[in-house]
């Protein structure tokens, strides 16, 4: 316990100092950690990035090996499985459908990243916030000095104030290195699911008209 107290007294020290708007940053710093361990641990459950038997399926069903496709589907962990699989027995006009299962599936791993978008464009302005605070009270102090004015009085109320937009960049910078880097994880997602959804109807007469309507789905 004692350790734990020693390592959180920073922590302590800068709350107060910076007062309720570093408190609120700290607590916005703790979700957004425990969103991320959560998205990473949903992204490794889920097998995102991991699709080395679902592209050797893929591709054994494009040259004609249905046995060896389906075999090595039935031993993919990736969470698209279900939907290729879908793909195997399905028809050119079922692709809408197969969209539809994809998004569905992209929407849960998505979950959260709004959380985390607005974590990264807010906590730079909760931070600003609190400096604009600190600066009036640092000029009020200042004003209640009168004639007798300490250099040092204004020094430290700036310093104080310039904490909480330091805070709110230190929270805010590392969020959006994760929300972009789960962004584009997603991005690799859709284009995979959409290239072996269409390797695999297109031999069976899926016009290229069709091609972009997947591509208007994705946006």
């Amino acid at each position: 316990m004692e350790m734990l107290a020693e390592w959180f007294e920073p922590l302590r020290q800068i709350a107060d100092v910076g007062g309720p708007v570093v408190v609120v940053l700290m607590c916005v710093a703790v979700l957004a950690l425990a969103v991320t361990i959560y998205k990473v641990w949903q992204f490794w459950m889920a097998g995102v990035g991991r699709h080395r038997a679902l592209r050797t399926a893929v591709q054994a069903w494009d040259g004609g090996d249905r046995t060896t496709a389906r075999t090595e589907l039935g031993r993919s962990t990736s969470y698209l499985a279900p939907v290729i699989d879908m793909a195997l027995s399905a028809t050119p006009d079922m692709v809408t459908r197969l969209q539809a299962d994809a998004e569905t599936r992209f929407a849960k791993l998505e979950s959260g990243f709004r959380f985390l978008d607005s974590v990264a464009q807010l906590a730079p302005l909760l931070g600003l916030f609190g400096t604009v605070l600190g600066m009036i009270e640092a000029f009020q102090s200042l004003q209640d000095a009168g004639a007798q004015v300490d250099p040092s009085i204004l020094a430290g109320g700036i310093w104080v104030a310039l904490l909480t937009t330091a805070v709110g960049l230190v929270v805010a910078m590392p969020t959006a290195l994760v929300l972009s880097w789960l962004e584009s994880r997603m991005e690799a997602e859709r284009v995979i699911a959409d290239k072996a959804i269409m390797t695999i109807l297109q031999p069976r007469g899926v016009s290229p008209t069709a091609q972009p309507d997947m591509v208007a789905a994705h946006g």
